[in-house]
């Protein structure tokens, strides 16, 4: 395999520093069925030279017996590795593959086109921050492009590229890229992503992949500022994505090595925490100061999402997995119940009352979806009424726990606004859902008891019972 970068060869140690400090890029490839999604990733890998010999010699054997490409090459063949997936020319399950340009690192999830497979699209979706739609020129939107759409929307995805591939087939025509483009764009006034960019390709060919095709010197004039694929995820700006205002620290284990240390351990979901900052626990509300921020490398003088980390606290107090570190000043609220997003993954049905374990963050807690608000149909974006919910369907619902948790909305943290469903029985995950904000009467907050009143209840219910007593006998009930 050989690599952009002289370095590899000059300064080995400068190279891998620079590789350890690139920032990192998810994303994933959706769209309908035979878009070219994993033409494209294998034409990624291809021409940015991340192909070892070894693997392009095996995609070429395979080509040969399970290729669609004829005599050439089936590049696709480098993701789609089930049987099952080669011998249908389909793609099946989530296919990750990793590479790296001289200025950024890449993760790439190639999902599923099929309607029946869309539950694993929702799966590479949910750590993805750019989502690839690739749309075949000859057909336009369809089905499935909006639905892929609607769910990366669904999941936080703020940076969509819309890939109108097979550009070949229609003479690289201009008029029909901007056919699509409009016809996506009229789609999109009903998606909340602030981030959405086009760029005709050929995926099989490799035309505006990585290199600028000379069949569309339209799109690189001033009326398109067009860039390659390759230039877009290079240079798409995810770092303001983050959410760095809202501290989120889910307590995933309690570090007890000795008498003299007791640390806090998890994953930062959302803000920024330093030593001597004051923070509070949830649901708990006790407070205290962050005393250090410990890793396996050393003390930190600031985390940021995403990295593993250990806290220690200048107070003892009970915390224990489950529970939430977060700002002192945070008014988090919290409540058993809330509303929240569902997108169904199992072929039985969802109907509301059936038990079923909650995964948030990082606590497990018991629970039922008690109201089916609206199914949301996902190729008109219209809400309809139904009292179930059937295999990829999409709903806004109501879910009651058996505890108070703190509600974060999704959209303001995905690390803690998030859970899976697991049925109770086969321990199989049947459902995701994105937190949208407490129900409007859910809200849980201190009870409020009339003490006057129940004290004169309970006065009279004294003296009927228990004639004998005398006041001040009565009184030592209260404490007084």
């Amino acid at each position: 395999m050989s690599h952009q970068s002289n370095l590899i060869a000059d300064n080995i140690e400068q190279y891998l520093h620079e590789h350890e400090n690139k920032d990192l890029l998810r994303f994933i490839t959706c769209g309908s069925v035979d878009d070219g999604k994993s033409t494209l990733i294998g034409r990624l890998l291809h021409d940015s030279k991340m192909i070892f010999e070894d693997q392009l010699a095996a995609i070429t054997q395979a080509s040969k017996t399970s290729g669609t490409t004829g005599d050439t090459v089936d590049l696709a063949l480098l993701v789609d590795g089930l049987q099952s997936e080669r011998e249908q020319g389909i793609t099946i399950d989530v296919a990750y593959r990793f590479f790296s340009t001289d200025k950024r690192k890449f993760i790439i999830a190639d999902t599923p086109g099929h309607e029946q497979y869309t539950r694993n699209m929702a799966t590479g979706a949910s750590t993805a921050s750019l989502a690839i739609i690739l749309i075949d020129a000859r057909y336009g939107v369809q089905t499935q492009t909006r639905r892929h759409s609607f769910i990366a929307d669904l999941l936080g995805i703020q940076h969509l590229v819309i890939a109108v591939n097979k550009m070949d087939l229609v003479g690289f025509s201009e008029a029909r890229f901007n056919e699509i483009v409009a016809e996506y764009r009229a789609f999109a006034t009903n998606l909340q992503a602030p981030d959405i960019r086009f760029v005709p390709m050929s995926a099989l060919n490799g035309d505006n992949v990585v290199n600028r095709s000379e069949q569309t010197p339209w799109y690189f004039t001033d009326v398109y500022q067009g860039q390659t694929l390759i230039e877009l995820l290079e240079s798409v700006e995810i770092s303001r994505d983050q959410n760095l205002n809202d501290l989120r620290l889910p307590v995933q284990y309690v570090n007890r090595p000795n008498l003299d240390f007791r640390g806090y351990c998890g994953t930062l979901a959302a803000g920024v925490v330093r030593p001597g900052q004051a923070v509070k626990v949830l649901p708990s509300g006790k407070t205290s100061t962050v005393a250090r921020i410990v890793t396996f490398d050393g003390d930190l003088e600031a985390a940021y999402p995403g990295q593993a980390i250990t806290l220690t606290l200048e107070d003892e107090i009970d915390i224990s997995r489950g529970d939430w570190i977060v700002a002192a000043e945070s008014e988090l609220p919290l409540s058993n119940t809330f509303k929240a997003d569902i997108v169904w993954m199992h072929e039985e049905a969802l109907t509301p009352g059936k038990l079923f374990d909650f995964k948030l963050a990082t606590r497990d807690l018991s629970g039922q979806v008690s109201a089916i608000d609206y199914q949301i149909d996902v190729n008109t974006l219209e809400k309809h009424a139904t009292h179930s919910l059937g295999l990829n369907a999409i709903a806004r619902c109501d879910v009651e726990l058996t505890a108070a948790i703190p509600v974060d909305d999704y959209r303001t943290s995905p690390g803690t606004g998030s859970f899976i469903i697991i049925d109770r029985l086969t321990n199989v995950t049947v459902g995701a859902g994105m937190i949208r904000g407490t129900a409007s009467s859910t809200a849980t907050a201190a009870p409020t008891t009339d003490w006057a009143a129940f004290e004169r209840d309970l006065n009279t219910l004294v003296r009927k019972h228990f004639p004998h007593w005398e006041a001040k006998d009565i009184n030592g009930l209260f404490n007084r």
